[in-house]
């Protein structure tokens, strides 16, 4: 296979759109239309059902765990097994399923970071967690694990190829959440675990 075909199908792979999915497959409204408006497991959360936002994080996390570990079992070095974890990435913010757009790629891009070395992953997992558990903004604790991530990279992979894919990819995500930078800084970013009415949708 060659390392184009491979970025496709890494790329295809991200456009799946779980939370319109999972939404879908419970009844639930298309959350593109109620909370922040991102089709991601938080805003899914923000429905009530935690067991549909569940199955949307363990969906947007495996498609890009899933195309870091299919690239090296098809005998793509680390840099381009980082490089099909981007595209996966990308799929996911910008899916042609969605008209090319899509969710902040946090689920994702931690899912890319597992694929890649595990002991990045975790690390930033504890950061989004002490974050989140502190402020409750999930994006707040996005953007400080996106940060902290090739900082992470670089402490564990060393100054490789893969650690400027994944830096690459943290940039993207904060550039993804430049609209939360606004409304946290606003003082009106909704909170992890608020519900429809107390998160309206993004102009």
């Amino acid at each position: 296979m060659s390392l184009l075909l491979l970025l496709a199908a890494a790329y295809l792979l991200g456009s799946i759109p779980f939370a319109i999915v999972t939404s879908k497959l419970f009844g639930l409204q298309d959350p593109r239309k109620y909370g922040s408006g991102n089709p991601g497991a938080t805003n899914v959360l923000r429905s009530g059902n935690k067991f549909a936002a569940a199955l949307t994080l363990i969906g947007d996390s495996a498609k890009g765990w899933l195309a870091v570990w299919a690239a090296t079992q098809l005998g793509f070095d680390l840099g381009q097994a980082a490089l099909a974890g981007l595209a996966a990435f990308l799929g996911h913010a910008f899916s042609m399923f969605l008209r090319f757009n899509g969710g902040k790629g946090v689920a994702t891009a931690l899912g890319v970071l597992a694929g890649v070395d595990a002991r990045v992953a975790i690390f930033s997992a504890v950061i989004w967690l002490m974050i989140a558990y502190t402020t409750r903004y999930s994006s707040a604790a996005a953007l400080s694990a996106a940060i902290a991530a090739p900082f992470a990279a670089l402490q564990f992979l060393g100054p490789q190829f893969a650690t400027g894919v994944l830096a690459v990819m943290a940039a993207a995500l904060v550039w993804r959440h430049k609209e939360n930078i606004a409304r946290l800084r606003a003082g009106t970013e909704g909170k992890i675990g608020g519900r429809k009415k107390d998160n309206p949708p993004e102009s």
